[in-house]
């Protein structure tokens, strides 16, 4: 589904700072399955994540969805391809303090035009979905982590995306709570999503739910 060749990414290039993050990756994400990066930190995971989700360019190389190469894409298609096609759920949920869950949940929707009610709606049922349609109108701040957690999640998903993107989804959590995080992973994946993932908990990469473990160091792939 998604195809990396020869990726690479630089940072303040030219600079005496210049900082290559991915040094030549090759990658094909297959479709409907869940894929794992692993790797210590600074060993290009995260940089990877954001290519993959249109989140930023690769400096060289190119990037495939669906057989179609976006890498040159002008930013507004790069834009709607990552509003359509992917959620996000970042490594400390990114949630809006002062807005209810609820709203957390609705504003990725808010760009594509559908009818507020409808948006609402999706999001309110959600929320009950993973348990937690009783904190729907609380504001985040307010909420504990696990269900900091779920509201990311249930925003990532409100515009029904093919693809789940999470960077050190359980980073923040405790065992039983990760736990929780994986079951609601299996259950994306049932579903028929393609998940893309980061991690060097155990709990996570050896879970049976994820199917490929992709190991990476020096913003390289090597081999388990």
């Amino acid at each position: 589904m998604i195809e990396l060749t020869s990726i690479k990414k630089a940072f303040n290039e030219g600079k005496p700072n210049e900082y290559w993050a991915l040094n030549g990756i090759d990658l094909a994400v297959e479709a409907k399955k869940v894929t794992a990066l692993r790797g210590p930190s600074g060993s290009g995971k995260t940089t990877m994540l954001t290519i993959v989700g249109c989140l930023a360019r690769p400096t060289a190389g190119r990037v495939k969805l669906k057989g179609e190469d976006i890498s040159g894409l002008p930013e507004r298609f790069l834009t709607e391809i990552r509003r359509q096609s992917f959620g996000f759920v970042f490594q400390q949920f990114n949630l809006i303090k002062g807005l209810t869950a609820i709203d957390n949940v609705m504003l990725p929707a808010a760009p594509t035009g559908q009818p507020h009610r409808e948006v609402r709606e999706k999001a309110a049922a959600l929320l009950e979905r993973l348990k937690l349609g009783h904190r729907a109108a609380a504001r985040v701040e307010w909420l504990s982590g696990g269900e900091q957690q779920r509201v990311a999640i249930a925003r990532a998903l409100v515009n029904d995306p093919e693809v789940v993107i999470a960077d050190e989804p359980t980073a923040n959590l405790d065992t039983a709570l990760s736990k929780q995080f994986m079951d609601i992973l299996a259950e994306l994946n049932a579903e028929g999503r393609t998940v893309l993932l980061t991690s060097h908990d155990p709990l996570v990469v050896e879970s049976s739910t994820v199917h490929r473990v992709v190991n990476m160091r020096d913003g390289r792939i090597v081999e388990g």
